[in-house]
């Protein structure tokens, strides 16, 4: 009989394969033995796969897939496979420090009333540098109840500093399909109104941001973010909770309505205008945003 490991670590992969190099030999060092590692090839170039089907590691999985572009069905594939008590998420550009899995094994035991964790981040850039913020917000430690400061973007949780029970995350249903964008926060808001989340302050995961991360098509980005607060709005406890949803969604259209105006896409545009004028406009802060979005000039709106 096959051992279960206690961690699966779900890696989905297309192309990127020098970065994807980095990303898995990261979790293979990692000073905590006890995982499988499996990989989702999302329909890579011959390279990629080539390079995938070359690995030798008894902990190591690879899954080829046809190629679908869209990182929930990759990860759930994956999910679907995994045989740990616990799912670890990395993306191929991304590095963990080798005691990641280690330190937040240890989290969790001390914490048995929470079935899943995060921790802190480092950003690096293409080459591994440290990366700038950039006017980012600075990392919140946020533990317990976080759904609240997840809805406001407060608490910042990065795909590859998540750890959470297979069970619960497959009870949830996985990751949604049908949100190709901000498929991760829906993810962990769902995980938080499960159940409490522990936290660990100290950066175990190196972040790469570059110009070829997915969520470069910031088009797309905003229209996840408006199909992600109208399905929470529906999903949320409090009718104070249902509130901020609304008004979270009518300030992503409009500045979904901003991003379709300045690509031409005039109609979309319009769309998007009047969604968010009418989840909006008993708002005074939407009005303010409305505002200054109106006054800025069209080449600064990006």
């Amino acid at each position: 009989m096959i051992r279960e490991p206690r961690v699966s670590v779900i890696l989905p992969a297309y192309n990127r394969l020098l970065h994807l190099r980095t990303a898995v030999e990261s979790v293979l060092a990692q000073t905590c033995p006890d995982f499988e590692l499996i990989v989702a090839d999302d329909g890579s170039a011959a390279e990629t796969r080539a390079w995938l089907g070359s690995l030798h590691d008894a902990r190591l999985r690879v899954l080829f897939l046809a190629h679908s572009g869209v990182p929930s069905a990759v990860r759930n594939a994956a999910i679907r496979e995994a045989r740990g008590r616990y799912l670890a998420f990395i993306d191929s550009d991304d590095e963990w420090l080798p005691a990641k899995l280690e330190r937040q094994l240890a989290l969790l035991a001390a914490h048995p009333d929470c079935r899943w964790s995060y921790h802190a981040s480092a950003r690096i850039d293409a080459e591994g540098r440290a990366a700038p913020v950039n006017g980012a917000r600075p990392f919140e430690p946020l533990a317990g109840d976080i759904v609240e400061p997840l809805l406001e973007i407060a608490a910042f949780i990065a795909t590859p500093t998540v750890m959470a029970e297979r069970a619960l995350v497959a009870q949830l249903g996985g990751f949604d399909e049908g949100q190709h964008f901000a498929e991760d926060y829906d993810l962990w808001l769902r995980l938080a109104m499960s159940g409490p989340v522990c936290l660990c302050p100290d950066a175990l995961t190196r972040v790469r941001v570059h110009t070829d991360n997915y969520s470069q098509d910031r088009i797309g980005a905003w229209r996840g973010w408006v199909r992600l607060y109208e399905k929470m709005s529906g999903m949320v406890p409090t009718p104070r909770l249902r509130d901020l949803c609304r008004r979270r969604r009518a300030s992503c259209a409009l500045k979904l309505a901003a991003m379709q105006w300045r690509a031409r896409q005039r109609g979309a545009a319009m769309t998007s205008l009047w969604s968010a004028a009418r989840g909006g406009w008993r708002d005074a802060t939407w009005w303010r945003e409305f505002g200054m979005l109106a006054t800025t000039p069209l080449r600064q709106r990006t």
